[in-house]
């Protein structure tokens, strides 16, 4: 299998699965020893995508190259195998931040590096694996993400974007709430002539997501109210009516 298909579309910008079928005839050092399961997030995305982007428009194009290289940055511990960037030149920010290098990148993870240290999250304290079991935990049904809209094409790809899961699990000691947290921002990318990802800027707002994580109060302060189920405010939305 070549890294382009039949239908002219390099690989990394086809869908992601696509990208680990080919990856599985590599010699790709993978993080967890094997290929990620992606059916629960396709099952997840099914039913809870807003935006159904028609194959080969330009948002299907930028979505499935942004999912490719977060599902490289998760699973493929080596950046030189990853096919969704030009290694060498790569750079990513933040907010205006610190420039990260894909070495840097593959080390600390992107929450690690999307996210500056702040009252509820110190990233300069979390490991690569610490960062994903604290937001896996919170996040037990996953964190999907998808295009919203693309404003401008390549070479400079701007688009504006949707990250959201169900607040079901603990986060650093803070109670669950069984609300809905949606996170949405803007990246610009600006990518090569083969569409490889050459740097990427995101712009979000970091305070108003983990405020939502944190508003549940602490566990052990809720446990102490006379008579309160720590769980007890989001519980009951699964009660039968």
């Amino acid at each position: 299998m070549s890294s382009t298909q039949s239908n002219d579309l390099p690989l990394w910008v086809q869908d992601r699965d696509e990208v680990i079928v080919y990856s599985k005839q590599a010699n790709i050092e993978w993080r967890n020893g094997t290929p990620p399961d992606y059916s629960r997030s396709k099952e997840n995305l099914a039913h809870e995508s807003l935006y159904n982007h028609v194959e080969g428009s330009l948002e299907a194009i930028v979505q499935n190259l942004v999912r490719t290289f977060e599902m490289e940055v998760s699973f493929k511990s080596n950046p030189q195998q990853w096919l969704s960037v030009i290694n060498e030149q790569f750079r990513v920010s933040t907010n205006g931040g610190r420039e990260f290098t894909a070495e840097e990148l593959a080390a600390k993870g992107t929450y690690n590096t999307f996210m500056p240290n702040s009252e509820h999250y110190q990233s300069s304290e979390e490991t690569f694996e610490s960062s994903h079991q604290i937001f896996h935990s919170a996040f037990p049904q996953g964190f999907p993400w998808e295009v919203i809209e693309v404003y401008s094409g390549p070479p400079k790809v701007t688009f504006k974007w949707r990250h959201w899961g169900h607040f079901r699990g603990e986060y650093k000691g803070f109670a669950p709430t069984g609300e809905t947290i949606e996170m949405v921002g803007i990246t610009v990318v600006r990518v090569a002539g083969d569409l490889k990802i050459i740097s990427m800027e995101n712009y979000f707002d970091n305070s108003l997501f983990l405020s939502q994580l944190t508003a549940g109060g602490k566990l052990e302060d809720i446990s102490n109210l006379p008579g309160r189920c720590p769980f007890s405010s989001w519980l009951k939305k699964f009660k039968k009516i």
